[in-house]
C-alpha cells in the first residue's frame, strides 16, 4: 500500500514556513558576514589599510544587523 501524504493543517504549515524562512535568513546572514569578514581581512593585510578595514567591518556588521532586524519585523 502506498503512503499517501496527508494535508497538514493550515496553522502547522504557517509555523513550518515561518521557521523555514527564519532559518533561511540566519544562513544568509552567516554567509554574508563571513564574506564581509574575509574581505576586511584581505583589505587589512593585503591592502595595508587596517583602519579602513576595521571601519568597514564594524559598519558593515551593524548595517547587516539593522537590515535583517528591520526585515524580520515586517513579517
Amino acid at each position: 500500500m502506498a503512503n499517501v501524504p496527508q494535508r497538514l493543517p493550515p496553522e502547522e504549515l504557517r509555523v513550518h514556513r515561518r521557521s523555514f524562512v527564519g532559518f533561511e535568513r540566519l544562513v544568509l546572514f552567516a554567509i554574508l558576514h563571513v564574506a564581509l569578514a574575509l574581505s576586511c581581512l584581505a583589505l587589512a593585510f593585503l591592502g595595508h589599510v587596517p583602519t579602513v578595514a576595521v571601519l568597514l567591518g564594524v559598519g558593515g556588521s551593524l548595517a547587516m544587523i539593522a537590515v535583517f532586524v528591520v526585515n524580520g519585523l515586517q513579517d
